[in-house]
C-alpha cells in the first residue's frame, strides 16, 4: 500500500481566469465544429541552393537554416520566380519544387523512377526540438539523457510519432515541418555532438504515389503556437472530429467523460471463497479425480502441475494456499472445456443440466457451456461448495457494487481477451446497468499457424488465411507475428473474419457497448509484396480503420485502440499508450533479469487475478524516468491538438500504481494534462488501493467532465527548473501544478510542493495526492 497525504479544498474566489488523417467511413470525414486557431505564424523570405539543397529562411532580419547542406548534385531544369524555385536532379530522376504559399513554405519532392529508391531531406539541427513522441517531448539538443537514448536510433515516423509533424527550435524562432505524405518515412538521429536528425522517404516500387514533402511554418518558440499550427492544418483539411460530434452518433461516448480506464481481472467462474475446503477431499470421487487429471494433462496448458496437486492433498490433512490456487485455477480451466461433460462421470443431473445437454455440448455458446459445466461440477462436489449461483459473486458482482458506491459514476472496463468476459455475463450486465462501458480485447494483427494457436485472438475460423493472407517483405520473407510467433495478417483481407468473430461474440449474449482493438492505432503498418495481394502502407492503414469503423458503426460500439496516433483520430474515441508507452523492452533488467529490482514481472498471477506484470510495483532507472516520465521534458502536445477529440491514457503495462515513487506525480499530471488514470483491478487490488482510487477520482473525474469538452487553449512553463506548469482548457478552466520540492508563488496563491490548484471561474480547488 502506498502511503500518501491527500489535501482537497474548495475556496470561493474573485479571480477571473483570463499528417493527413485517413477517413474510413462517411462518419469519419466532413464538416467539423472545430475552428482554426489564432496563431502567430511569422512572415518570411526564403533562399535555396539547389546544388546542395540547403534552404534558409529570414524573418525579421534573422536568418535560420531549414535544412543543412548535402553533397552537391547535378541540377537541370532550374526555374525561379519571386516565390518559387523548382529543379531536377537528373541522376536520381527527382523533381523538386519549393514555393512560399501564404504563411508557409511548401516543399514537394517527386520521384520519376519505377523501381525502388529513397531520398533524404531535410537534415536539421536546432537548440532544442518539440517532437510528438507519445504525448509530446521537449528535447534540448545537448541533453545527456536524450543523447544517450536517441543515439543512432532510426524511428518509423508513422509509428513513433503520435502526430505527423516535428518542430525545430532555433535561437530566433521555431520551424514546424508538417509531413504531407505520412507513409514510408524514417528519421535517423545523430548524437555524436549535439542532437540532430535527418528525414528519409522511401519510394516503394509497389506504390504509385511518388511524392513526399512538407508545409513548413515559422512561429515563436512557443509550444502552443507549434501545436495550434498543426491543428489548423488538420482542421483546414476537414479531418478533425470532436468528441461532441462523435457522441451525436453514439451517445455512449459520453460515458468516457470522467471515466478511469480499468482492466478487470476477476473473471473466474469459481473462486477460493466459494469452496468449503474442509469438505473438498471427501466429495471428489475416484472417478471424478481421474477425469479431472486426464483433462488437466491433455486439454489444459501447464495442467500437469495442478493434476499433481490432487494426488498430494490425499496424503495431507490440510490444503495449503498454493494448492488451493492450483485447484481453483484447474477448475476454472476445465469449466471452459467442451470436453468436460462426461456421461459416465456426471450422473446426478437435473432438468437444467439435461436441457443443455440435449442441445448438444458442441452447439452451446460460451455462456451456456460455462453454465452447464458449473452445474456439472456442483452436482459432484455437492456440499463442498456454496450455491452455484453465488460462485465468484464476492469478487465480481459485489466488487462492481463497491466501485459504484465509491462514487465512480463513469468507468471504462476492459478484459484482457476476446473471451475473458464469457465466465461472468452477469458482471457485464451489471456494469452496463451502472452506466459503465465494458469492452473485450480484440486483435487482428497476428495470426498463428492452424493447430498451433497460442492465444484466441490469433485464432481464425478461415484456416487458409495463414498461407494466403499474410504479409511479405520485399525479399519475399513473411513478417513474424507478435513476440516472433506466427505471422502478420494483411488487414485488407481481414474484414470477413472481423465480421464473423464480432458477430459470434455478440451472439453469445454479451451486451458489450465498447470494443478495444490492439495495434490498429499504433502505426505498425506494412507494404505487402506478396504477389497475390500486393498492398501499400496506405491501403494497410485504410483497412485497419475500416475494420474499426465497422465495429463502431454496425455494432454501435465505443471504439478504442492501442497507441492513438492521430491518423485514427476521427475513428476512435479513446486510446491506450500515448501517456506512458510500453518501454520495458529497452532494458533486460526490466524484461528478462528476474533477480533485478527493476524486473516488471511475469504475465502470471498466483491468485488468478491481476498478473504481476501489471500489479508488481517497481522502480525505474533514472535514465528512463528522465526520458519517459520527467516533467522537465514532458509537454501536452497531443492534448493541445486533440484534447476534445480523442481520450488517451497509459499503455496497460504502466498503470498508475506500477511505478514506485511516481504515483503522486502521475496523478497530478492526470489533471494537468487531462489524462484518465488506468487501474488493474481484482478483489485484492481493489481492497489494497480503493481509498486512493476514491480520493483521486473525486477530484480528477469532476475536472475531466469539464475539461474534456473544451480544447486545451494554453500551456506554460512557470519556473526555471520547468517543474511548475500551467494548462488551460477553454476560457475558464486552468490548472497550476507544482512538481518541485519548493513552494511556488502564482499570482495571489502559494502552490505547495507536489500539489496543484484548479481554477474554475470563481472557484479554486487545492489538491495534493
Amino acid at each position: 500500500m502506498i502511503k500518501r497525504k491527500k489535501i482537497i479544498s474548495t475556496i470561493l474566489s474573485v479571480i477571473m481566469v483570463g499528417g493527413v488523417i485517413s477517413g474510413c467511413s462517411n462518419k469519419d470525414i466532413g464538416k467539423t465544429t472545430a475552428k482554426k486557431e489564432e496563431v502567430k505564424n511569422l512572415d518570411f523570405t526564403f533562399d535555396v541552393n539547389p546544388e546542395n539543397f540547403e534552404v534558409t529562411v529570414n524573418s525579421n532580419n534573422k536568418t535560420e537554416q531549414v535544412s543543412m547542406p548535402q553533397e552537391k548534385r547535378e541540377v537541370t531544369n532550374l526555374k525561379k520566380s519571386e516565390n518559387k524555385v523548382s529543379w531536377t536532379y537528373p541522376k536520381e530522376n527527382l523533381d523538386v519544387s519549393i514555393e512560399k504559399d501564404n504563411n508557409h513554405l511548401d516543399v514537394d519532392i517527386k520521384s520519376n523512377n519505377k523501381e525502388e529508391n529513397s531520398f533524404t531531406w531535410p537534415s536539421v539541427s536546432g537548440e532544442s526540438y518539440t517532437l510528438p513522441l507519445q504525448e509530446g517531448k521537449f528535447i534540448p539538443s545537448n541533453d545527456k539523457y536524450w543523447k544517450e537514448f536517441l543515439n543512432d536510433q532510426v524511428y518509423n515516423v508513422l509509428e513513433n510519432f503520435s502526430m505527423q509533424f516535428f518542430s525545430v527550435n532555433k535561437s530566433n524562432y521555431a520551424l514546424t515541418y508538417i509531413i504531407k505524405n505520412k507513409y514510408n518515412n524514417d528519421i535517423k538521429f545523430d548524437t555524436k555532438n549535439d542532437i540532430n536528425f535527418s528525414f528519409k522517404h522511401e519510394y516503394p516500387s509497389i506504390n504509385k504515389n511518388k511524392e513526399y514533402g512538407f508545409e513548413i511554418y515559422i512561429t515563436d518558440n512557443n509550444v502552443v503556437d507549434i501545436a495550434k499550427t498543426y491543428k489548423n492544418y488538420v482542421v483546414e483539411k476537414g479531418e478533425f472530429k470532436t468528441l461532441e460530434e462523435k457522441a451525436k452518433e453514439n451517445k455512449n461516448i459520453e460515458k468516457l467523460y470522467g471515466a478511469p480506464q480499468i482492466y478487470f481481472w476477476e473473471k473466474s467462474a469459481i473462486t477460493e471463497s466459494d469452496i468449503k475446503w474442509q469438505n473438498l477431499k471427501s466429495s471428489i470421487s475416484p472417478e471424478l479425480e481421474s477425469w479431472i487429471k486426464e483433462l488437466l494433462t491433455t486439454k489444459v496448458e501447464d495442467g500437469k502441475e495442478a493434476a499433481k496437486v490432487f494426488d498430494d492433498i490425499k496424503k495431507q490433512d490440510y490444503i495449503d494456499k498454493y494448492q488451493k490456487n492450483q485447484i481453483v485455477s484447474a477448475f476454472n480451466s476445465m469449466l471452459q472445456l467442451k470436453e468436460f461433460y462426461n456421461q459416465s462421470i456426471f450422473k446426478n443431473t437435473n432438468s437444467d443440466i439435461d436441457s443443455l445437454v440435449k442441445k448438444g455440448v458442441g452447439n452451446l455458446n460460451k455462456v451456456e457451456l460455462v453454465k452447464l459445466n458449473k452445474m456439472l461440477l456442483k452436482s459432484e462436489l455437492k456440499d463442498s461448495t456454496i450455491n452455484v449461483n453465488e460462485w465468484s459473486k464476492h469478487n465480481t458482482l459485489d466488487l462492481i457494487d463497491e466501485m459504484k458506491k465509491s462514487g465512480m459514476d463513469n468507468a471504462w472496463i476492459g478484459f484482457d481477451d476476446i473471451e475473458a468476459g464469457y465466465v461472468s455475463p452477469e458482471f457485464v450486465k451489471k456494469a452496463e446497468d451502472y452506466g459503465y462501458l465494458v469492452a473485450p480485447y480484440d486483435s487482428y494483427h497476428s495470426i498463428h499457424k492452424p493447430g498451433e494457436e497460442k492465444w484466441s485472438t490469433a485464432t481464425f475460423e478461415d484456416k487458409s488465411l495463414y498461407e494466403n493472407a499474410t504479409v511479405e517483405n520485399k525479399k519475399g520473407k513473411k513478417y513474424e507475428g507478435f513476440q516472433g510467433t506466427g505471422r502478420k495478417l494483411n488487414p485488407t483481407l481481414s474484414l470477413p473474419s472481423v465480421k464473423d468473430r464480432v458477430s459470434k461474440v455478440m451472439e453469445n449474449g454479451y451486451g458489450f457497448n465498447s470494443w478495444f482493438i490492439d495495434c490498429d492505432a499504433t502505426g505498425e503498418i506494412y507494404d505487402d509484396y506478396s504477389k497475390n495481394h500486393i498492398t501499400t502502407q496506405e491501403q494497410d492503414l485504410k483497412a485497419r480503420l475500416e475494420r474499426m469503423s465497422y465495429i463502431r458503426d454496425e455494432k454501435n460500439m465505443v471504439i478504442g485502440s492501442e497507441g492513438g496516433n492521430d491518423f485514427a483520430s476521427t475513428t476512435v474515441a479513446f486510446a491506450h499508450g500515448l501517456e506512458t508507452p510500453a518501454f520495458s523492452w529497452v532494458d533486460p533488467d526490466m524484461n528478462k533479469n528476474k533477480d533485478s529490482k527493476y524486473y516488471v514481472g511475469r504475465y502470471y498471477s498466483k491468485t488468478g487475478g491481476v498478473p504481476e506484470v501489471f500489479a508488481k510495483q517497481v522502480p525505474v532507472k533514472e535514465k528512463y524516468k528522465k526520458v519517459f516520465l520527467d516533467s522537465e521534458y514532458s509537454i501536452p502536445l497531443f492534448r493541445l491538438v486533440y484534447n476534445d477529440s480523442v481520450i488517451t491514457s497509459y499503455h496497460w503495462l504502466w498503470g498508475i500504481f506500477k511505478i514506485q515513487d511516481e504515483v503522486n506525480n502521475r496523478m497530478m499530471r492526470e489533471i494537468l494534462y487531462n489524462t484518465p488514470p488506468m487501474y488493474h483491478i481484482d478483489r485484492n487490488e481493489w481492497d489494497k488501493y480503493k481509498n486512493e482510487i476514491k480520493e483521486h477520482n473525486e477530484v480528477w473525474s469532476a475536472f475531466n467532465k469539464k475539461a474534456i469538452k473544451e480544447e486545451m487553449t494554453d500551456f506554460k512553463i512557470l519556473s526555471d527548473d520547468k517543474l511548475v506548469q500551467m494548462s488551460q482548457f477553454g476560457d475558464d478552466l486552468k490548472v497550476v501544478a507544482n512538481f518541485s520540492d519548493k513552494e511556488f508563488k502564482y499570482e495571489n496563491d502559494n502552490v505547495k510542493p507536489h500539489s496543484l490548484i484548479i481554477y474554475d471561474k470563481n472557484e479554486k480547488t487545492i489538491y495534493q495526492p
